[in-house]
């Protein structure tokens, strides 16, 4: 098997079995990440009505104009500042972190610390 989809396959392995037991609802909604190699998204999901409540990406217009590279940590870290303010806007402070199946390293721990230093609980 060629070795980017044996990298996939064993990362979607370790998110289905993360999800198992992440479980977010309209109060404590599910902070999803996916990381791209050129750039970072996230997500709050309530998972009881299957429905986004709000998203966050280095694709959003304000910060694609601001980051001069959006596959980086201060990227992340820009994303993760987004999402907490459009969460403190629909006036949700505890959220379940879902890292889909990425290790708790990098990009996606500099965006949970940001998203953390911008006020919300997880």
């Amino acid at each position: 098997m060629d070795r980017n989809k044996e990298k996939k396959r064993k990362r979607l392995r370790r998110h289905l079995r993360a999800r198992k037991r992440v479980f977010g609802t309209a109060e404590v909604p599910r902070l999803c990440v996916y990381r791209s190699l050129n750039n970072i998204y996230c997500q709050l999901i309530d998972d009881l009505k299957k429905h986004t409540l709000a998203a966050a990406s280095t694709l959003d217009k304000d910060l694609h104009e601001t980051l001069p590279k959006r596959g980086n940590k201060p990227a992340a870290q820009a994303a993760g500042k987004k999402i907490a303010e459009r969460a403190k806007a629909l006036g949700i402070k505890k959220i379940c972190f879902d890292r889909g199946g990425y290790k708790y390293h990098g990009r996606v721990k500099a965006l949970s610390d940001a998203a953390r230093e911008a006020g919300l609980v997880f």
